[in-house]
């Protein structure tokens, strides 16, 4: 079978370069493979995903040649595949409901005598909650109330149940990772699953997707290696196959950030405008 790579933006603003050196490697990795490239629309935060920027996503990559399969993946039309999963999680043990808002845990964080407080890869304090803090019967008294809620993983007993795990890396980490890569889910402690207004998360709906779409091989950026970690475990607890991981350098702007919409990277349409063609493109991203 032909390895399988995907390239999967979220439309929630115009493509900049670091998409486009992704999408461009995983394009240029697929042909030299002899495989097939998949595009998926990652979706599911409603509020921020517009048409127009879905549309300019597609006009974007096929000005710099990217010829993928279609149709297209949606995750917005396959709420119920993740929702069910994550019911599967619950009925198993191995997720809960929260409810304490931002606001709580950081005071629940701030009376802590632990000094300083534990954060994620990401720098996001872990969730200081405790699972045994609610009865099964408080909670669904909480849950038939309306309330606002999260669904978290039990990560303690989920990596109990499950074991180490690792993954193959094909690129390389933020400190030159690579090769057999031990998980570290751990490092993350009980992270968000689905919300009450979205019953799915990043982490679900991208190991799902993953293995519905076949993906032999995940080409993304270093921001997303230790996420892997969560990845993995994920895997392991739905049954779901490990795709062969390669995570790509990132693209900086003059100050060493990351370029992001959040921080207004020049869009390839802006770059397009200007005159730019997708050689310039390619040239300006270090790619052949």
């Amino acid at each position: 079978m032909p390895p399988v790579f995907r390239f999967a933006p979220s439309p929630n603003g115009y493509l900049h370069l670091g998409h486009a050196y992704s999408a461009l490697l995983n394009f240029d990795l697929a042909r030299q493979s002899g495989g097939r490239l998949l595009l998926r629309i990652e979706d599911i935060d409603k509020p921020r995903c517009r048409p127009e920027y879905e549309e300019a996503i597609y006009e974007d990559l096929a000005w710099l040649g990217i010829v993928w399969e279609t149709p297209v993946r949606r995750q917005s039309e396959h709420l119920d595949i993740y929702r069910r999963a994550v019911d599967h999680l619950a009925e198993a043990g191995l997720a809960y409901p929260a409810f304490e808002s931002r606001a709580e845990i950081v005071r629940m964080i701030g009376q802590s005598p632990r000094k300083p407080w534990p954060r994620d890869p990401d720098g996001a304090p872990l969730y200081p909650g405790s699972v045994a803090s609610l009865s099964k019967e408080e909670r669904q008294v909480r849950l038939q109330a309306g309330e606002a809620f999260v669904m978290r993983l039990d990560s303690l007993e989920a990596i109990r149940r499950m074991g180490a795990l690792t993954w193959d890396e094909e690129g390389a980490g933020p400190e030159g990772q690579t090769g057999r890569i031990a998980a570290r889910p751990d490092d993350w402690g009980d992270v968000v699953l689905a919300r009450k207004e979205t019953p799915t998360s990043y982490h679900v709906s991208v190991v799902i997707d993953d293995a519905v779409q076949g993906v032999t091989h995940v080409v993304r950026g270093q921001d997303l290696f230790w996420a892997t970690s969560v990845h993995r475990l994920l895997q392991a607890l739905m049954g779901l196959p490990a795709p062969v991981y390669h995570h790509h350098r990132l693209l900086r702007d003059a100050e060493g950030r990351k370029l992001s919409k959040s921080a207004q990277a020049p869009s390839l349409r802006a770059l397009r405008a200007e005159g730019k063609s997708p050689q310039n493109i390619r040239e300006m991203v270090g790619l052949p």
